[in-house]
């Protein structure tokens, strides 16, 4: 039988490779696009994973910077009160204490003297407010007093020290200094 007598082209080999190469030019194409979306894919995941990483490490050394700080104020409260209890003695009165005392006294210096040594280590520095020109941003006014010894808006007494620095490399207030203020009529 002729294939012509059927009212069929006989088949050949270039008409059945056509769409062969047709579709194998379609499955290069449908891999390359696939591979370029996978590509862009992996290279945005990569960025974000980089991206996570820098925030991660500027978050730990945030925590690492002002973690401490709230401990810090704390144990400025505490270096106060120890300063203050070492005032409250008169000098007169330290020399002319039995030896029992003598030896509390010397013990509350030394632990006052130790708490100021450990956060110096740390770089966290006393506020003396006292002498200085008031400024909102390291002191906190109690209240105004008239003395014409000193210019206006000069501290001119301290009840509780300040502080700066600590791991934030001496940058940044802990704790604001709070003072007497003069002015001047």
């Amino acid at each position: 039988m002729n294939d012509t007598t059927n009212g069929q082209t006989p088949d050949t080999g270039a008409d059945f490779k056509a769409p062969a190469e047709a579709d194998g030019f379609a499955v290069i194409e449908k891999l390359n696009a696939e591979n370029a979306e996978l590509r862009d894919r992996v290279l945005r995941t990569l960025a974000e994973m980089e991206n996570l990483r820098r925030r991660t490490e500027r978050e730990v050394a945030d925590a690492r910077a002002y973690g401490v700080t709230a401990f810090a104020r704390d144990m400025l409260s505490v270096a106060d009160n120890l300063a203050r209890a070492l005032e409250s003695l008169p000098a007169e009165a330290r020399v002319s204490v039995e030896t029992s005392l003598k030896g509390l006294i010397e013990g509350v210096e030394l632990t006052a003297r130790d708490l100021q040594s450990a956060l110096g280590r740390h770089g966290v520095t006393k506020l003396e407010p006292q002498g200085e020109k008031f400024d909102p941003n390291f002191h906190q006014a109690m209240f105004e007093a008239p003395d014409e010894t000193l210019p206006a808006g000069t501290v001119t007494q301290g009840f509780q020290g300040g502080a700066e620095g600590g791991a934030q490399g001496g940058e940044g207030r802990i704790g604001a200094a709070i003072s007497r203020v003069g002015l001047r009529f």
